[in-house]
């Protein structure tokens, strides 16, 4: 009686989870999955996963990113016929960095149904970029292999719609318009380092120094890319609004 009475709710507990998620997955995703145990993995972090059943996202997550991959090019490819491929491949790496995944999951409410362990979730860890775009990708492969790619290409056409077309020109990343800009006005090349590495290894935290020249700023992130790419940001922003005479000062 023990054993059944413990082993009840957690098998009832489960099952609400798992009902749960086939639902919001359908308003989410377009597809009502009738195994919904995909897309349970794919919100379970490895700190929930240790001792479960099914495990985390992990695997699920390195199928997705490349369904992504494909579904992106293809769309871009088709939505741009006449870009030339450099311009393309700004496009698609300003479309799938782990920071729009993250505000995609964001977008479909994915935070409220991330599975992750108690220290992990105290931590915030479900907020964060990392954990949230690492999620993103790995319902997108589980929406693949349980629907196959035509869902997989209809949702996220419709979940990144509104990025697809939100500039007319090619996005640039901030890291290498710093260096284009740097380049043009003889300032050398930009130095990026490691000022702060903080919070626990599920959430970690990073503060970055970028700096051309004399010039330099610090930013955070929950990546070292991110940071950079933040950092970059704003100090492009900053030599930007320089004044014109004591740029030509410092060549």
């Amino acid at each position: 009686m023990g054993i059944g009475g413990e082993a009840q709710p957690d098998r009832a507990r489960l099952l609400n989870v798992s009902d749960d998620v086939a639902a919001w997955v359908g308003e989410a995703l377009g597809v009502h999955p009738d195994d919904p145990a995909p897309f349970v993995r794919a919100l379970t972090h490895s700190s929930h996963a240790v001792g479960q059943a099914g495990g985390s996202y992990e695997r699920l997550e390195f199928l997705g990113d490349r369904v992504l991959g494909l579904v992106m090019a293809e769309w871009l490819w088709e939505a741009f016929p006449d870009e030339p491929e450099g311009q393309l491949s700004r496009r698609f790496n300003a479309l799938v960095t782990g920071a729009v995944c993250a505000e995609v999951a964001r977008g479909i409410g994915a935070t409220a149904y991330v599975r992750l362990g108690k220290q992990a979730r105290d931590d915030g860890a479900q907020h964060g970029d990392n954990l949230l775009g690492d999620v993103m990708e790995a319902l997108l492969g589980a929406l693949y292999r349980t629907a196959g790619l035509e869902a997989a290409r209809a949702a996220v056409r419709r979940l990144w719609a509104d990025r697809i077309h939100a500039d007319d020109s090619a996005p640039q990343h901030p890291k290498s318009a710093l260096q284009e800009w740097a380049a043009a006005n003889r300032r050398g090349v930009p130095a990026y380092s490691i000022v702060d590495r903080s919070g626990p290894g599920h959430a970690p935290r990073f503060t970055i120094r970028a700096a051309v020249g004399t010039d330099e700023v610090t930013a955070e992130g929950t990546s070292k890319q991110e940071a950079e790419t933040a950092a970059a940001r704003a100090l492009l922003d900053i030599l930007r609004e320089q004044p014109a005479t004591r740029r030509k000062r410092r060549r």
